[in-house]
């Protein structure tokens, strides 16, 4: 028994001493996720995020240059789009392609610039603006509520804390709500080596990990590293935002 043990250990030590394996395989670098995918922070504040902080509301402060009791008088040019003042010219109305939603009173409150005001005349105040988006948004507002639509941080497990559910203007500009599209997040790296012909997961040429053209796949080993031959010496690598860079190439 300890003689066939012996002679197992010895042959797997000569084996690793000529290195039974072959040539170590060639893997694929991982590049660098781009920080703004590990940002937990949403694209925008809400006016209640702005209160909790205590941070500047001057924004909010619509009467400090509207006089109360007199509503603003809107403008409209000869095709009846608003005119949007100069104090304003942050804002680009565009709520909707039909045309019909370029009234800032259809939103805000004439009578009370510190109010929103639903279709049928319901006031509601900035902190709960969701309730203003869900009353021509209805389906939307329903998934929003269940969870579906839109992004709750915080904790399932009521036990350990609360659940925080974010508004829509965390995402949405009210004035413009359409979001804006962006690059998907690169998928995980299989940290182990890949048969000839295919690519990791999360690679520009195959985010399946499905079977690839070697051009693909040349294409992206020289796009992080300069060139096939580069990884194949075990040149440095770039790295940051070189990387960064990399994880999109545009080819």
């Amino acid at each position: 028994m300890l003689a066939g043990l012996s002679a197992i250990f010895v042959a797997l030590a000569v084996g690793f001493l000529l290195d039974f394996r072959g040539p170590a395989t060639l893997l694929y670098p991982i590049p660098l996720v781009a920080t703004n995918f590990l940002d937990t922070a949403t694209v925008r504040r809400s006016y209640a995020d702005l209160v909790r902080a205590g941070d500047d509301l001057s924004d909010f402060d619509c009467y400090a240059c509207h006089e109360k009791g007199k509503p603003p008088k809107l403008r409209f040019d000869a095709d009846e789009h608003l005119i949007v003042p100069t104090e304003h010219s942050d804002i680009v109305m565009g709520h909707g392609s039909h045309g019909r939603n370029n009234n800032c009173f259809n939103c805000h409150n004439e009578n009370n610039l510190e109010l929103l005001q639903t279709r049928d005349g319901h006031e509601v105040k900035f902190a709960d603006s969701p309730a203003l988006c869900g009353s021509c948004h209805g389906p939307t507002y329903r998934d929003w509520e269940a969870g579906a639509h839109g992004r709750i941080s915080g904790y399932w497990d009521r036990d350990l804390g609360e659940a925080q559910r974010k508004a829509c203007v965390n995402c949405h500009n009210p004035h413009s709500p359409r979001f804006p599209s962006r690059p998907p997040a690169p998928g995980p790296h299989p940290l182990r080596p890949v048969a000839e012909g295919t690519a990791p997961s999360g690679t520009p040429s195959n985010l399946g990990n499905e079977r690839v053209s070697r051009v693909g796949r040349d294409s992206w080993r020289a796009v992080v590293a300069g060139t096939p031959k580069a990884l194949a010496r075990g040149d440095a690598r770039p790295t940051g935002a070189a990387v960064e860079l990399a994880a999109y190439p545009t080819h």
